[in-house]
């Protein structure tokens, strides 16, 4: 009995980034006689042919997909911030528009767009592309926005001991584009204020500014 992704799909996944030893050969079999069944049933119930020329690998890309899209489980966000490097000054340390992809939890549909991280060193910084990780980390997985928002905010504080961080995400979301009241351009925009953000208005306020452009 086959109890593992073929060598074939193992190629597959590794070329979309998903490391198939992370899933127990039980997991890859449960995948496989399960998982795949049920995508083919689902197409079947949306009133196609899931055998007809052009959908037969379907349900094997679908699932290579979401375990694409939900990569993030596999590791801690968080844990990008382990390096880190003495602060030369206390002033603050922005990067903007980090683009991203999620799925909201609720409908297991995208959204996607913008993620601002901002902080104030206390002795340490990290380096700028550990933040874009961190953003990246959280985004792959099924999620809320606002709990996104501020588990990127969190992850700063806790893990760079910083004096302060603001996160603001900016997004569209296709649960609200493509169905329910369908507004496409409707954008949904979160923040998360930690630390001394929350006493010196004037320094929220030019972080806030920075961060508009």
């Amino acid at each position: 009995m086959e109890t593992g992704f073929s060598d074939k799909e193992r190629k597959k996944l590794l070329a979309s980034g998903v490391d198939p030893d992370r899933f127990s050969h039980e997991e890859q079999r449960d995948m496989k006689e399960r998982i795949l069944p049920a995508f083919k049933r689902l197409i079947e119930i949306c009133g196609d042919d899931p055998s007809r020329e052009g959908m037969e690998e379907t349900p094997f890309r679908a699932l290579k997909a979401f375990l694409e899209y939900t990569k993030g489980y596999g590791t801690d966000p968080a844990d990008h911030l382990a390096t880190t490097f003495p602060a030369q000054n206390q002033d603050l340390v922005l990067i903007r528009d980090i683009e991203f992809f999620s799925l909201c939890e609720h409908h297991l549909a995208p959204f996607y767009g913008k993620c601002h991280v901002a902080y104030i060193p206390k002795q340490r910084i990290t380096g700028l592309s550990k933040l874009a990780r961190v953003v990246e980390g959280y985004a792959r997985r099924f999620q809320v926005q606002e709990r996104m928002t501020e588990q990127i905010a969190d992850a700063v504080m806790d893990r760079l001991d910083a004096q302060g961080a603001i996160c603001v995400i900016e997004a569209r979301h296709m649960c609200m584009a493509m169905r329910g009241v369908a507004k496409p351009d409707a954008v949904t925009t979160t923040s998360a204020i930690r630390g001394i953000y929350h006493d010196d208005s004037d320094l929220r306020m030019e972080t806030m500014n920075l961060i508009k452009g």
